[in-house]
């Protein structure tokens, strides 16, 4: 708990620190003011801490608690732990279901825009699921087998992302980096409350599997012996990890490494046992992608860098330890 509270905190850090980075300068008694009592500090500030900066920073937190969550239960489930929503294809299948709703132009009838996004991009990031759950099962979850699936998967859907973005309109194209670069630029309230949802529904549900979880770490066999049904309590982890990284994407684009990242911290400070290391991953997805949008607002005085190129500069070097990390532990 001790670990979780310093996790909790640095978050509320790193917010606080993301609202005060930007453009217009904001001193830190201006915005605690502004947030204690708002309009207090001028029309002009509480335009910028409520309409702007506030939900681009809950936003980053948002995304990144569910980025950090899917990639937990997924490296659980599939026993692999270099799994995660964006190296194993998940968000690039979410990122294809949104792009041909902008391509195409589809509208669901009493449906908004962005709502119809989120639904294809869960749709596709479903299908991408049920593929990798497949292969799991077919292959008794050999990691070996997975990663290279995923790997595959990710060219395929990118190599079609590609000719999209070839034959879309210069419109639709230009909406389409927003998916290919990631971005926080249109974080909304009602964006946040979306994804808070999400979060509140997953969350919970994959705490009450807490027990389970641990016991599928120590393998399939171990985890049937004390009654846990292995198949079912995979599907289920897997389509939270589907709603979640496209609830994800649809809102702020191709994010990826947080997935990947944050779960790996959690287990290194935490341990194995979920009951702490979910809500862990969830805090330190969230820590690193506030930081990540803290950094995309200030490496560059009078620009603000999309944070999927950020958190993918963060991410590489992570991935490639973690990558040749296992190397060695099997050499």
């Amino acid at each position: 708990m001790v670990i979780l509270s310093a996790l909790g905190l640095a978050l509320l850090l790193a917010i606080l620190g993301d609202i005060m980075t930007g453009p217009a300068d904001l001193a830190l008694s201006d915005l605690l003011g502004e947030l204690i009592n708002p309009g207090s500090h001028g029309p002009i500030n509480e335009a910028i801490v409520w309409q702007i900066r506030l939900p681009t920073a809950v936003m980053a937190a948002l995304v990144g608690a569910a980025l950090g969550l899917a990639g937990a239960e997924m490296q659980t489930v599939l026993n692999n732990a270099l799994a995660s929503p964006f190296t194993l294809g998940v968000g690039a299948a979410a990122t294809l279901g949104a792009s041909l709703v902008i391509i195409l132009d589809v509208a669901l009838p009493g449906l908004p825009p962005s709502y119809t996004i989120a639904l294809m991009a869960f749709v596709f990031a479903a299908l991408s699921i049920l593929a990798i759950d497949a292969v799991a099962s077919l292959y008794g979850a050999s990691r070996e087998v997975i990663v290279l699936f995923g790997i595959a998967l990710v060219f395929v859907l990118n190599a079609v992302n590609a000719l999209m973005q070839f034959v879309a309109s210069p419109d639709a194209l230009q909406q389409l980096v927003f998916w290919t670069m990631g971005s926080l630029s249109e974080a909304s309230w009602e964006r946040v409350a979306i994804i808070a949802s999400v979060l509140v529904v997953c969350l919970p549900f994959a705490m009450r599997r807490a027990w389970a979880l641990t016991a599928l770490r120590a393998g399939e066999d171990h985890a049937r012996s004390f009654g846990v049904p292995v198949t079912r309590l995979r599907r289920t982890a897997l389509l939270r990890v589907s709603l979640l990284a496209a609830v994800a994407v649809a809102f702020v684009g191709t994010i990826g490494f947080i997935g990947l990242v944050g779960p790996h911290m959690a287990r290194l400070a935490l341990g194995e046992d979920h009951r702490f290391y979910l809500p862990g991953s969830a805090l330190a997805g969230a820590l690193v992608l506030s930081l990540a949008a803290t950094a995309s607002e200030s490496l560059v005085p009078g620009l603000v860098l999309p944070v999927g190129i950020v958190t993918s500069l963060i991410g590489i070097p992570c991935f490639l330890a973690l990558l040749l990390g296992q190397r060695r532990g099997q050499g």
